[in-house]
């Protein structure tokens, strides 16, 4: 009988305890304290640009292109991702179980992770670049200002910085 309550208890205590801690991260779209200490494009920025017909047309159409390269090329070669993906942790799980460190070998692993996080960058800051060339040079300068006014408010409601003087 002891065992039969268990299950009974454990059957409606797990779903609750789930969805609570569910509902108090915040869900899918849960939002974090740095979340408006993002730079690029912003949808709140963008909606106070006042763009024009055509300018939401073009941020749309150039917004699904993106969206659809990105999906094929996940689509594509996502074999070969997964391997380099596996090859890439052999290295670094043989770099770390051997007996000597190899510090060559970290710098390397080290590197080509740096290559390809400067390649990610580049390609995104090249498809922002895209987007914000659409705006007019009046859109332009409000765009840096707001980005400027989110920056200075950025991290000034961070627990850290409570009771504190950002000077």
């Amino acid at each position: 009988m002891k065992i039969a309550k268990k299950l009974i208890l454990a059957s409606v205590v797990l779903p609750l305890v789930l969805s609570t801690s569910a509902y108090a991260f915040g869900g899918k779209y849960h939002k974090g304290p740095h979340d408006e200490c993002r730079l690029g494009l912003d949808r709140g920025i963008m909606k106070e640009l006042d763009l024009t017909d055509n300018q939401k047309e073009q941020f749309k159409t150039l917004h699904q292109t993106n969206r659809e390269e990105m999906k094929a090329s996940f689509k594509d070669n996502a074999e070969q991702r997964k391997d380099a993906r596996m090859a890439h942790f052999d290295e670094v799980n043989a770099l770390l179980m051997a007996d000597k460190f190899d510090p060559a070998k970290a710098t390397q692993l080290a590197q080509e992770m740096s290559d390809k996080q400067v390649k990610r960058k580049t390609e995104m800051l090249s498809k922002q670049h895209q987007m914000l060339s659409l705006l007019t040079p009046e859109q332009k300068a409000k765009f840096t200002e707001l980005q400027k006014q989110r920056l200075e408010n950025c991290g000034k409601d961070m627990p850290r910085n409570k009771g504190k003087d950002r000077s």
